[in-house]
């Protein structure tokens, strides 16, 4: 009988596969590798600093808190060398595949020889809605588990590969991957295009979401910063982000808004979102990264979808 290892993308996944009794040791991968830069060498000393630096400076992550819930998983992880199957829990937005990828660059290098499998859940319905694990029934759940799809090795160096790329100073090498149908990665595609709709558009200098909060904030008419918050993490796209992720991006938002109760966008935002002026005047964080690149060297030209590097 083998014995696995479940990796999943959250506590509240941990929690229900808890429940279901599945067999095997879970795993919670804390981390939302998704922002702020990141290093190819996934669990070494400096990846770990790197990532509390970004945390502290922007969530005001304590140290004791990125110890206790991010530290102490993975050397949890590191601890279990004896199973013979590691599954990885992950969905389709831009949050989990990133994260999947560094899980699986990391087990690449530490677990050669383990058997590795994937439960990927997201599949559309007649609406297109995308769902997500805690979307899903208990019985779809253990369905979609007996369904899990065995990585080749040739799988796992491609997501090693594409680590790699995401991880470097260059978003244009990740722009000319096309090969994503011949992989195990059914929603790689898709992450990928909206990490590259991250960096800002040559019309105004705002990213894909930055400029449909804006419009959220002009056509939806919330009467608070809150009632933005919910409508824009219901209409996000393929992001995956969660409240305190969203919130950040509004906060930096802020000098675009008259007010925010009710939500009301200055004469200078309006006139940004219309592209008849550009947001880089109002830049406050210039060293942002994603993943390896920083996001202001790169424009995104809208028009070709290719980037631009200036």
């Amino acid at each position: 009988m083998s014995s696995l290892l479940h990796i999943t993308n959250g506590d509240s996944l941990t929690d229900r596969l808890r429940s279901l009794n599945l067999k095997g040791d879970i795993i919670t991968w804390r981390e939302m590798l998704c922002e702020g830069k990141t290093l190819t060498t996934v669990g070494s000393e400096s990846f770990w600093k790197t990532r509390f630096e970004f945390l502290n400076k922007n969530y005001k992550v304590s140290k004791s808190w990125f110890i206790e819930k991010t530290l102490k998983e993975y050397r949890s992880l590191c601890n279990h060398k004896q199973q013979d199957e590691i599954v990885l829990w992950f969905e389709y937005d831009l949050f989990c595949q990133i994260n999947m990828l560094a899980v699986i660059s990391w087990l690449k290098t530490h677990r050669k020889y383990a058997k590795i499998s994937l439960v990927s859940c997201g599949k559309e319905d007649k609406t297109y809605k995308m769902y997500g694990f805690d979307e899903l029934k208990n019985d779809y759940i253990m369905d979609l588990f007996e369904k899990r799809v065995e990585l080749k090795q040739d799988d796992i160096e491609y997501a090693d590969y594409v680590w790699q790329l995401y991880c470097s100073d260059n978003p244009i090498r990740l722009e000319n991957l096309s090969d994503f149908d011949n992989y195990r990665f059914d929603y790689l595609s898709g992450a990928i295009t909206a990490h590259l709709k991250r960096f800002p558009t040559i019309k105004n200098g705002l990213n894909e979401l930055e400029n449909h909060i804006l419009e959220l904030s002009v056509d939806k008419k919330p009467k608070s910063k809150k009632e933005l918050l919910t409508t824009v993490i219901s209409d996000q796209g393929l992001y995956g982000f969660g409240d305190t992720q969203i919130d950040r991006i509004i906060t930096t938002l802020k000098p675009l808004y008259h007010s925010f109760n009710p939500v009301r966008l200055t004469k200078k935002g309006k006139e940004i979102l219309e592209a008849q002026t550009s947001y880089y005047a109002c830049i406050q964080d210039n060293d942002a990264y994603l993943g390896g690149a920083l996001k202001y060297n790169y424009l995104y030209n809208t028009e070709s979808n290719r980037i631009l590097k200036l």
